[in-house]
């Protein structure tokens, strides 16, 4: 009889703690959401790589919430816990309070807590901008240096969506952190949220990586409105040949130019130079591969997923995130909008040797923003080539969104 009411009290204990009982309800929608971003990403290949561990993270928060519980320590009196473990001693450490000797005992977290420090102490995103440096060739940039005015123009969404989140109530830090996502960039949207508005770094996580994954299908609508059917289809000029010389300066003097003038900018930028340098020196190739491949796919896969587990139902569906999600579209869509309509502009100026939508590429999102210049322009002239062209705005664009960065956390921070 003992043994049978063991087992019931185990059955019990089995299914109380399972995902059935005490779930938010509102877990359950974001479970369905989770399997429809899965969806996109294996069936419609909307950038798997980052939309495939974030949905997965997503659908494994809701499904335990306790996989991001963070530890707890309790004390316990020594004798109480020896008489429990049948005289047996602890291997914990001992508090002396009012003449009794308490053990520390300490209940380990869940995995995603501690996968999530790297995003919470701003390691993981530096370490991205390493793997994209040692995988760009910034030599379209270096050939066509006014690229870096269409990565500029193509900032115009963060700075216009700050002032819409001010208008909207938000406070001048959560507005820089929300503006971020104007720059299609997930790691810089961490690395500044982080520092700004920890307490919004889930939903604005999760809209910054979404809208990044969401390139293709959000930028050409926007595109093919501000531009001509004329414009879509201007061939451009090849680039010149860029030393070795000149790809090796490069990084170095742009770390140092913008350390000095903007030191909050330092880890983001640095990182990256430091990638593109390991690339162009061609003397560390080890070093190169492994920031391009095995450390840049283990940080994708740890970010991805810690990301993917901030969305609970409590968080994400709330009033709060639709403003910030809805904010983040708006500024995403006025920064590729600010870098069509400034290509516009260079096209005049230069009388067609520009074609406008390489002005697109200027968000951050390396290298997706540049392939969808290349599509667009493709559909209209099947002889257009312009991804190489595409990707000295969309080089630009990652530098640009790094010094934004630096600038509101310099000023809010």
């Amino acid at each position: 009889m003992n043994i049978f009411s063991e087992f019931v009290k185990s059955i019990v204990g089995i299914v109380q703690s399972s995902g059935f009982i005490g779930n938010d309800p509102r877990n359950y929608v974001m479970i369905i959401i989770a399997c429809a971003l899965i969806y996109l990403a294996i069936k419609k290949e909307f950038e798997p790589l980052l939309l495939l561990p974030i949905a997965f993270g997503m659908l494994l928060v809701n499904l335990f919430p306790g996989i991001t519980t963070p530890p707890e320590t309790t004390m316990q009196l020594v004798s109480d816990y020896m008489k429990a473990h049948g005289g047996m001693a602890g291997n914990y450490p001992t508090v002396l309070l009012n003449g009794q000797t308490y053990y520390q005992v300490t209940k380990v977290g869940g995995l995603f807590y501690y996968l999530y420090q790297g995003v919470k102490l701003g390691i993981y995103p530096p370490l991205i901008f390493l793997g994209i440096g040692a995988m760009t060739d910034f030599g379209p940039l270096i050939a066509n240096p006014k690229s870096f005015l269409l990565g500029a123009a193509a900032q115009l969404g963060i700075f216009t969506t700050f002032i819409g989140a001010i208008l909207l109530g938000f406070t001048g830090p959560q507005s820089g952190a929300i503006g971020i996502i104007g720059g299609a960039d997930g790691p810089t949207a961490i690395f500044v949220t982080s520092r700004l508005a920890p307490e919004l770094l889930g939903p604005i996580a999760v809209a910054a990586y979404s809208y990044m994954a969401l390139v293709p299908i959000i930028q050409p609508p926007i595109m093919k409105a501000l531009t001509t059917k004329e414009e879509r289809s201007i061939v451009m000029e090849q680039l010149r040949p860029v030393s070795k010389l000149e790809k090796i300066l490069f990084p170095i003097i742009v770390t140092v130019v913008v350390s000095l003038i903007l030191p909050d900018a330092c880890p983001l930028v640095g990182m990256l130079m430091l990638g593109n340098l390991f690339r162009e020196s061609g003397v560390v190739g080890r070093l190169s591969n492994t920031a391009q491949n095995e450390l840049m796919n283990i940080i994708t896969i740890f970010l991805g997923v810690t990301v993917g587990a901030t969305a609970t139902g409590a968080v994400f569906l709330s009033l709060q995130t639709i403003e910030i999600v809805l904010l983040g579209l708006f500024a995403f869509g006025v920064g590729t909008a600010g870098g069509v309509l400034f290509g516009k502009l260079m096209c005049r100026a230069t009388h067609g040797k520009v074609n406008p939508l390489i002005g697109s590429a200027g968000v951050s999102a390396v290298p997706m923003a540049a392939r969808v210049s290349q599509r667009v322009g493709q559909e209209e002239n099947p002889a257009n080539f312009l991804l190489m062209h595409a990707m000295g705005p969309n080089v630009a664009g990652v530098i640009g969104s790094a010094v934004a960065a630096g600038v509101l956390i310099s000023i809010l921070g």
